[in-house]
């Protein structure tokens, strides 16, 4: 695990959080054990599938607010 985790330049405790899918994660560190697994493709795919990152970061955009046009002819 030692070895694993020096080869990704993370921490061991990083790495298991890794392999157990915590999302606190950064993309870095996964990025870094696909390389040293030589599964760097993977990357891409995982990228191209995050279903539920897209729904998570649609849900933080600000809302845009709407002009209300009939209020503008009410004069």
């Amino acid at each position: 695990m030692a070895d694993m985790a020096q080869k990704c330049v993370v921490s061991v405790p990083t790495l298991r959080k890794v392999e157990q899918g915590d999302p606190s994660v950064g993309i870095g560190p996964l990025a870094a054990a696909l390389w040293a697994l030589g599964m760097e493709q993977r990357l891409g795919t995982l990228l191209r599938e995050d279903i539920v990152g897209e729904s998570l970061e649609a849900q933080r955009r600000p809302k845009i607010a709407r002009r209300d046009d009939t209020a503008a002819a009410d004069f």
